[in-house]
């Protein structure tokens, strides 16, 4: 069987083009320059699927305006814990951008990040309540130090204009902004890390590639197989580690490396569509992205929102997502990805989660039989004045929730289900392999992500001796506590704004 020339035993594959791979990457080869790097790619570019900038919103996901993370308690107060959590990970990605544009890898930030101010936008008596006590606990924490509230129609309307445009007074409304947001453009991003790792020695980029197998060798290696899409040759590398950041095409690998890890995980993929609009006229007249409540049962990348996008300098707006099913595991997948996941190992976690989760099950069947009348009904909630031939449909692309196994408590035991809606590292016992699995808050945290790969699988790397230096280097708040320490928050924000070029406050 043939090999690849000179590439055919590196030190890490990468499976997949898209940002989290380009971002593992990026450490890696910034921590240890020697090490060779193969990445793998089934389409012929990268950032084709999740990470392409219309498959997402773009938020720059630092728990700012999505209400799904500042869950309610049942005694009214607002649980803020997680979103502190997602912002100060974003922190990271931030810090890592800023390494980049210093050194200049990416010689302008503004080919992918754009200041934005982040909006929650709510009506009717009971959730202005809710966003009222949840300001109150936001504000009060230095990681949302600038944070405003208001419930005057007025000044509602000089934040985003088109929201309150056409709004009648019949029920009260609310809204919190903070001007530090961004716009990101992760399919620009992930071009830009890419080239960055192709043009340094050591690194193999081969796009239309995918793998077929994962195979464990005798001496611990990984035997890596991979199939030519054109001509449907084979061919393998045998790697010393490997990371699968195939998006939804993670699990059906995983499931290939056969490590006992992997047993019993299961996807339940979700589809999404959104509303987007080109016309200048009216993009132009906001600057937002304003994030609703979700309906009861979605799941949280379905929370809707009026989004500013900026993508290859064009303003655009996009309204969605509206949730779908789907039995594809990627844009560009088979229709078949969820019934070739099922196994021995799954069927029972997935038909607990099912069993547990009726209300999202009437949820998705209640988006797949809407109507573009009913969808437009609900963009008209956001934008009053909406009008429908200023709006085209465009398809995002496609989440794979988690379905993660454990063991029921009480005797006898018996695997049972999780439905996770965030992210997963899943990891051999002797870290040589690893996949990431999940959806949101995704791309924003893939410095975290990359970070939590090293202390797992690099974690005797990971010294004053060795990379511990070149990490802080990169990352210099790595060991400081940025949702404790004030002061070396607002120190690493500003910076990172600076070089960034936007909005500190």
């Amino acid at each position: 069987m043939p090999t690849f020339d000179n590439s055919d035993t590196p030190d890490v594959v990468l499976i997949g083009a898209g940002i989290m791979s380009a971002t593992l990457g990026t450490f890696l080869k910034e921590l240890e320059p020697s090490l060779t790097v193969t990445m793998f790619e089934t389409l012929h570019d990268c950032a084709l699927e999740s990470s392409q900038g219309w498959n997402n919103a773009g938020t720059g996901h630092a728990a700012n305006c999505e209400l799904n993370y500042t869950p309610q308690r049942k005694d009214g107060s607002v649980d803020i814990s997680r979103a502190i959590e997602v912002n100060t990970e974003f922190d990271l990605s931030r810090q890592l951008w800023s390494f980049l544009v210093k050194k200049g890898a990416i010689p302008d930030p503004r080919a992918f990040i754009n200041p934005c101010p982040h909006m929650s936008f709510v009506w009717g008596a009971g959730n202005v309540a809710f966003l009222r006590e949840r300001f109150k606990e936001m504000s009060a924490h230095h990681c949302y130090h600038g944070m405003e509230y208001s419930e005057d129609r007025n000044k509602i309307a000089e934040w985003a204009p088109l929201i309150m445009d056409g709004r009648g007074d019949q029920e009260p409304f609310a809204a919190t902004r903070i001007i530090t947001g961004t716009d990101v453009d992760y399919g620009a991003l992930t071009h830009l890390l890419v080239k960055h790792l192709s043009d340094q020695p050591g690194f193999h980029l081969h796009y239309s590639r995918e793998v077929v197998g994962l195979d464990r060798e005798d001496n611990g290696r990984w035997r890596v197989s991979v199939k030519d899409t054109k001509d449907g040759n084979l061919v393998t590398v045998s790697a010393k580690f490997v990371f699968i950041g195939a998006g939804g095409g993670s699990l059906p690998l995983l499931q290939k490396s056969r490590i006992p890890e992997s047993k019993g995980y299961g996807g339940f993929p979700v589809s999404g569509i959104w509303l987007r609009c080109d016309v200048d006229a009216v993009s132009q007249r906001h600057h937002a992205k304003v994030y609703g409540k979700a309906a009861s049962g979605s799941p949280p990348m379905s929370v809707p929102h009026l989004d500013t996008r900026i993508i290859g300098g064009k303003h655009s707006l996009l309204f969605g997502p509206y949730a779908g099913f789907s039995t594809r595991f990627l844009k560009r997948g088979a229709i078949t990805d969820l019934f070739t996941s099922l196994s021995f190992d799954n069927i029972i976690p997935l038909l607990d989660v099912a069993r547990d989760n009726i209300e999202l099950s009437e949820y998705l069947i209640g988006q797949v039989l809407q109507s573009s009348g009913h969808q437009f009904a609900i963009l008209k909630q956001f934008f009053p004045r909406a009008v429908k031939t200023d709006w085209k449909e465009a398809v995002a692309g496609v989440r794979v929730q988690t379905i993660k196994p454990h063991q029921s408590e009480g005797w006898p035991h018996h695997e049972i289900g999780d439905l996770e809606f965030g992210t997963e590292l899943v990891a051999a016992k002797d870290k040589s392999i690893v996949a990431l699995l999940g959806a949101s808050p995704g791309a924003s945290t893939a410095a975290s992500i990359s970070i939590d790969v090293l202390k797992k699988c690099f974690g005797t790397e990971l010294t004053e001796g060795a990379w511990l230096s070149r990490l802080r280097a990169i990352i210099p708040t790595y060991g400081i506590v940025l949702k404790t320490d004030a002061d070396a928050c607002r120190r690493a924000r500003a910076e990172t704004a600076r070089v960034l070029k936007i909005n500190d406050i």
